[in-house]
């Protein structure tokens, strides 16, 4: 606990410093402030104080302060009506991973409009939730599994003992893609 005076002032300000530094525990700590007389500047150097960079801003200081003013009495925040996020659900994540899976080079957008979500939505569950990123026109994952992991370096020990064996195997060799082929 941190116990703040004010010279011969017999009020003392008790805020308790967490770790965990909720908004509704901030506001309840303004109430008291406000409660007591303290004024809204010397509220907000308290929770500079108290919080450090994790306080409320001067603004939300001040709007406590005119709230309380105004007669409200609960500390908590107003639950803000809105739309609640429809594309970021886990049958929009199996859709998007579906239609990447079936044509790795669509863009972003075209991806958006066959699932019917925002381009920002789409990208947020390619980079955060598939953890995709965009290679050459093409999404692949970030990080491979580990039977992939193993089936490559399966894959790279193999070559390496056949190109040991057989001076002329690269030369025999071909590699491509889907549409290229290069000798």
């Amino acid at each position: 606990m941190t116990y703040v005076g004010r010279g011969s002032n017999t009020c003392v300000c008790v805020i308790a410093i967490f770790t965990m530094c909720e908004s509704t525990e901030q506001h309840s700590c303004i109430k008291f402030c406000f409660k007591i007389g303290k004024p809204a500047t010397e509220t907000y150097q308290l929770l500079q104080q108290a919080y450090g960079e994790d306080a409320v801003g001067r603004t939300q200081v001040f709007g406590w302060f005119r709230r309380f003013k105004e007669g409200r009495t609960s500390a908590e925040s107003d639950t803000h009506s809105g739309r609640p996020s429809t594309s970021r659900n886990e049958q929009m994540i199996a859709k998007v991973r579906t239609i990447v899976r079936n044509n790795r080079r669509l863009t972003v957008r075209e991806i958006a409009g066959d699932c019917g979500i925002s381009v920002g939505s789409c990208d947020a569950i390619l980079t955060d939730d598939l953890h995709m990123k965009r290679v050459c026109t093409k999404f692949v994952p970030r990080l491979l599994t580990d039977d992939q992991r193993e089936q490559r370096q399966t894959i790279a020990r193999d070559l390496f003992e056949r190109s040991c064996e057989d001076v002329q195997f690269f030369k025999n060799t071909v590699t491509g893609d889907e549409s290229w082929v290069y000798g």
